[in-house]
């Protein structure tokens, strides 16, 4: 449900970038790509709703979760993190 993505002109731009799959699959990264990465980690399931404020989201369980977000940029010699 919530994915990294591609990141310039626009704030969500493609590809998307899962959390998690196989490795050796999904968008191959090339060089002056710039997206952003958003992990999730969930003490519980990772099913979430979003609360009646409309922005706050919260796993199903209420259990702890944390979730953030860093922009990289992919370099010639490997990425760059852009956010800290």
């Amino acid at each position: 449900e919530f994915v990294g993505h591609g990141i310039g002109r626009d704030m969500h731009e493609d590809p998307q970038v899962p959390n998690f799959g196989k490795p050796g699959t999904g968008p191959r990264l090339v060089t002056g790509m710039t997206f952003a990465i958003e992990p999730m980690v969930n003490m519980g399931r990772s099913e979430v709703e979003v609360l009646d404020d409309g922005w706050t989201v919260v796993t199903k369980d209420r259990k702890f979760s944390a979730h953030f977000e860093h922009t990289v940029a992919v370099g010639k010699d490997g990425a760059e993190v852009l956010t800290l």
